[in-house]
């Protein structure tokens, strides 16, 4: 009877021994935790699809997450605050935009480093910034169009 339960036992303390560990990879590859770096912001007029915890890419590579989105309510554009690893130095003209992970995947904040010599501080503005491409406007734009130019024939 007692080699029953020890047995139970090792199994039991294995099987926790192995969800810890799940659990350990699973935060650390994921946008939960949080990252050291800089905080920079910058303004859209339209950010579809990204949200709190979402990555900030450089050439395709994680180098940061958003912290969160606002509405200025006087200009009613978007505010996107951020952190960039420590690492990572930005110059002043660096642009960010709203990009897709391919046709249909997801959306993320991508940086392009300019070529200044002075670099962004903690707290800075990113000025040059682009919206997300909405494929549903171009697609009826392009629908409507070729409709318009049949019916001018």
């Amino acid at each position: 009877m007692e080699k029953g339960r020890t047995f139970e036992t090792v199994v039991g303390v294995f099987v926790l021994i192995i969800t810890v560990c799940f659990f350990y990879f699973v935060y650390s590859k994921s946008s939960w935790k949080s990252v050291d770096g800089y905080k920079l912001v910058a303004r859209f007029d339209r950010v579809d699809g990204l949200s709190e915890g979402t990555d900030v890419k450089i050439s395709g590579i994680r180098v940061g997450k958003i912290d969160s989105l606002e509405v200025d309510l006087n200009t009613f554009f978007a505010i996107v605050k951020f952190h960039v690893f420590d690492h990572i130095k930005l110059p002043i003209d660096t642009s960010a935009s709203v990009s897709t992970d391919g046709l249909f995947g997801g959306k993320y904040l991508s940086l392009s480093a300019g070529g200044s010599e002075e670099y962004l501080q903690d707290g800075d503005e990113i000025e040059h910034t682009t919206g997300p491409v909405n494929l549903e406007t171009i697609v009826s734009k392009f629908l409507f169009s070729d409709n318009k130019k049949k019916e001018d024939e």
